[in-house]
C-alpha cells in the first residue's frame, strides 16, 4: 500500500490492482469447477482395467479436484472429526486412508489431531494423477509420515501388518469388489483400531429408521451416480456391519454445487472390532400433534431435594424418570443410583439431554459452565464440531446442527419456557420495572427481597389496592399471559391439567399468584433458588445451580457415574414396560393423562416396580383422581405436601407432592 503527500495511505490504487485479481481468481475457480463437472457428467471412463478407468476419468480433473469436493463432499470433516476424537489420547498410530486420492483427508485431519501422533500415514490410491497431487502435497506440506502408494486397496497392507485407523472417504462405493477391499481392511485392523467410512447411500427397501427413504429416492439417485459407476446401494455398509460392529452413525444430505434444490444423500459411519453384548439402536419417536418444534424447558423444573428426602436412592436402584431438562436425571447419578433411565416423547428433550452428558463426557468443566451454567459459549461451533458432534446421535445431531445459535443468544432464552422468560422480561422493561427484577434476583438476603417484592407497584396494587380495579386489572393479565396457548407452548401446561386446576375452584391467575408469591416470600433466589434466579437473569451462578453445574457434582459425572444415564426417546408407559425399576418419578405426566389411561399406567406400575419400590409424583391438582387408582393397584400412598397448608418447595409450581410405596417385600 503506497503514500500520498500528506503521507496517509492511498487506497484507491490498490483497491484498483486488487480488484482484477480477486476477480480473476473466481474466473479461474468456476473454469476449475466447469473442467470437474464436465468430466463427472460427460467424462471417459473406458479402459481395459479397474486403474485405467480411474485415470481416465480423474487424470483430467485431478489438478481441480480438491475445491470442487470441499463443496460436495460433506461428510469428510465429521468423519476425520469422529475419528480424532477417538484417537485423541493416542500416539504412535497407523493410519491407512484406501482411496485416498490427492491426500485431502490428511490436510483435513490436522485440523482435528496432530498428524505427528501417526507414526506413519498411508495415502493408498489406484489412480496415478490422484497420486502425483497427493505426493506434491505431502511435500509442500513437509509430511514426513505420509507415504503416498499407488496400489490396489484390495490388496493393500502397510508393512507394520496393523492398523490403528483405516479410512474410506467417498472411496468404498468406487471399488467394485467391496468384499475384499472390507476383508482385506479388517485383516489389519488392530483390535482396538477403528474403520472410518463417508459416502453417499441410498437405504434398502427395509433399513433403519435413521437411514430409510422413499422408493422414488432410492431409485433416482442410484441410477444417477450409477452413471459414473458408482454403487451406492446399502450392499456395502449392510457388509461392514457384518464384519464388523457399528460404534457410531450419522445419515444425512448435502448440497452439490452448482446444483440448486437437489441434495445428496451421505453417510458418515464409524466401525471396531466386535465385542460381546454390543447393541447399538436408534429408535424415532415423532412428536405428538401439536407438539412445539423444539424444547418446552432448559432445565428441570422439579425440586430434587425433597424427591431426595423420600426416595431412599442407593447404588442398586434402577430410577425411571421424566427427562424435562435432563437436571434431575443427572442429579439422581450424583445421589447414587445405580442406573437412571430418563425418558421424553419429544426428541428435542431427549437432544438437550444426550448434549448434557456428552459434554461432559468430552469436555473440561469450564466449557461446561460456559454452555449450561451462562448459556453461551463463544467457541460452541469449534468444540460442536471436533468434540461434541462426534459422540452425538443422529437425531441429536440434527437438532442441534441448525440450532448451536442457542449458545450465542442465550440458551435459556430459547424453547417454550425460555422464550415465555425472555418475552416477561421485555415486558418489565418497559413497565419500568428492569432494575426492579435485577435487584429481586441479586437481593443479598431472603428479607430484603421480600421488601422489594412487596413494595413493588404491581404486588403493591394487586394486594391493597380497590377491589374493582384490582380485579379487571388481573382479569386482563390472565386473559393476555395466562392463555391456554400461552400456558401450554410457554409453561408445558396442558389442556387436561388446566382442567384440573379449575377443578379445585382456584383461578389461574390466583394459582400462578400463589406460586410466585410463595416463592418470593419463602425462598432466597439469590442464595438457593437457581430456578427462579435462572427465569430472571438467563444464567446460573456457580453457587446457586444444578448438581452437575457444580464442580464436585460435575468430576462425579465425568468420573463414570454419567455412563450409568441411559437416554430414551419413547413413550413413558413404553419405556415403563422394557424393565423392572425400584423407583420411578412421575414428575406431572399422570396430569396429562385421560383417567383409563392413567388405570393403564397404575397397572402397569404394580407390574414393573420392584417390591418396596417407591414412586413420587407432582400434581396440579391438591386431590389427584389417579391417587385411588395407584393405591389400588398395590401401592401404599400418602401425599406429602400440600400447597393449601403452605409453601411446597423452591419450585412452588404444584398443589401436591405424592409418595407410593410398592406393597410386598423386597424379598419376594
Amino acid at each position: 500500500m503506497g503514500a500520498g503527500k500528506d503521507g496517509r495511505p492511498v487506497r484507491d490504487n490498490y483497491m484498483k490492482r486488487s480488484f482484477p485479481i480477486e476477480k480473476l481468481k473466481n474466473i479461474s475457480s468456476v473454469k476449475n469447477d466447469l473442467t470437474v463437472l464436465r468430466h463427472m457428467w460427460f467424462g471417459s471412463k473406458k479402459g481395459d482395467d479397474h486403474a485405467a478407468r480411474l485415470e481416465s476419468f480423474y487424470g483430467p480433473q485431478a489438478a481441480a479436484y480438491d475445491a470442487f469436493r470441499a463443496r460436495f463432499l460433506w461428510g469428510r470433516k465429521p468423519m476425520l472429526a469422529a475419528c480424532a476424537a477417538r484417537l485423541a489420547n493416542r500416539s504412535n498410530m497407523i493410519w491407512v486412508d484406501l482411496g485416498g486420492g490427492t491426500g485431502e483427508n490428511v490436510d483435513m485431519m490436522a485440523k482435528y489431531i496432530d498428524l505427528s501422533r501417526f507414526k506413519a500415514i498411508y495415502v493408498v490410491d489406484l489412480c496415478h494423477s490422484l497420486c502425483e497431487v497427493a505426493k506434491r502435497k505431502a511435500k509442500a506440506k513437509g509430511w514426513k509420515n505420509v507415504h503416498v502408494v499407488e496400489a490396489d486397496a484390495c490388496t493393500f497392507a502397510p508393512p507394520e501388518c496393523m492398523a490403528t485407523l483405516v479410512t474410506f472417504s467417498y472411496s468404498l462405493t468406487m471399488i467394485p469388489p467391496f468384499h475384499s477391499v472390507i476383508d482385506q481392511a479388517v485383516s489389519y485392523l488392530a483390535a482396538d483400531g477403528l474403520v472410518g467410512v463417508a459416502d453417499f447411500y441410498v437405504s434398502g427397501k427395509y433399513d433403519l429408521p435413521m437411514r430409510q427413504m422413499t422408493w422414488s429416492r432410492r431409485f433416482f439417485w442410484r441410477s444417477i451416480f450409477d452413471i459414473d459407476n458408482i454403487d451406492i446401494g446399502p450392499e456395502r455398509r449392510a457388509y461392514l456391519e457384518q464384519k464388523l460392529e457399528r460404534v457410531w452413525e450419522q445419515n444425512s444430505q448435502g448440497s452439490i454445487p452448482y446444483v440448486p434444490w437437489l441434495r445428496a444423500p451421505y453417510y458418515v459411519w464409524i466401525g471396531r472390532r466386535p465385542t460381546v453384548g454390543h447393541a447399538l439402536h436408534e429408535e424415532r419417536v415423532e412428536r405428538p400433534p401439536m407438539f412445539p418444534p423444539t424444547f418446552l424447558y432448559t432445565q428441570s423444573w422439579e425440586d430434587p431435594e425433597p424427591d431426595m428426602e423420600v426416595m431412599e436412592i442407593n447404588r442398586n436402584d434402577t430410577v425411571l424418570t421424566l427427562t424435562s431438562g435432563g437436571c434431575n436425571a443427572l442429579n439422581l447419578l450424583v445421589e447414587g443410583a445405580g442406573q437412571v433411565v430418563s425418558v421424553d416423547c419429544n426428541p428435542a428433550q431427549s437432544a438437550l439431554l444426550e448434549l448434557k452428558k456428552v459434554a461432559i463426557q468430552q469436555l473440561e468443566f469450564e466449557d461446561v459452565w460456559q454452555m449450561f451454567g451462562e448459556g453461551v459459549h463463544p467457541r460452541i461451533d469449534e468444540l460442536y464440531e471436533k468434540k461434541l458432534a462426534p459422540f452425538l446421535s443422529q437425531t441429536s445431531h440434527n437438532f442441534w446442527a441448525r440450532r448451536l445459535w442457542y449458545f450465542q443468544h442465550g440458551l435459556y432464552y430459547q424453547g417454550g419456557m425460555g422464550k415465555l422468560c425472555w418475552v416477561l422480561q421485555c415486558l418489565a422493561v418497559v413497565l419500568g420495572l428492569g432494575k426492579t427484577v435485577r435487584r429481586l434476583a441479586n437481593a443479598p438476603t431472603l428479607d430484603e427481597q421480600r421488601r422489594i417484592w412487596d413494595s413493588n407497584f404491581i404486588i403493591h396494587f394487586v394486594k391493597n389496592g380497590p377491589k374493582l380495579l384490582v380485579w379487571l386489572f388481573v382479569k386482563f393479565v390472565s386473559l393476555v399471559l395466562f392463555n391456554k396457548a400461552v400456558l401450554w407452548f410457554g409453561g408445558g401446561v396442558p389442556g387436561k391439567q388446566y382442567a384440573l386446576i379449575k377443578a379445585d375452584g382456584i383461578p389461574i391467575e390466583h394459582y400462578i399468584a400463589r406460586t410466585m408469591d410463595g416463592v418470593a416470600e419463602n425462598s432466597h433466589v439469590r442464595k438457593q433458588n437457581y430456578f427462579y434466579y435462572n427465569c430472571l437473569t438467563g444464567k446460573f451462578l456457580r453457587d446457586n445451580c444444578p448438581t452437575y453445574l457444580r464442580e464436585t457434582g460435575f468430576a462425579a459425572l465425568k468420573d463414570g457415574l454419567v455412563e450409568n444415564l441411559t437416554v430414551s426417546t419413547n413413550f413413558f408407559m413404553e419405556e415403563l414396560k422394557a424393565r423392572t425399576y425400584t423407583k420411578v418419578i412421575l414428575m406431572d405426566h399422570v396430569d396429562w393423562l385421560d383417567l383409563h389411561v392413567a388405570q393403564l399406567l397404575a397397572e402397569t406400575l404394580a407390574r414393573q416396580v420392584a417390591p418396596g419400590g417407591i414412586v413420587i409424583w407432582r400434581s396440579a391438582s391438591l386431590r389427584p383422581p389417579y391417587a385411588d387408582l395407584i393405591q389400588k393397584a398395590g401401592f401404599d400412598v400418602r401425599c406429602i405436601r400440600r400447597a393449601d397448608e403452605g409453601y411446597m418447595d423452591r419450585v412452588n409450581m404444584y398443589s401436591s407432592f405424592y409418595m407410593a410405596r410398592r406393597k410386598g417385600s423386597k424379598k419376594e
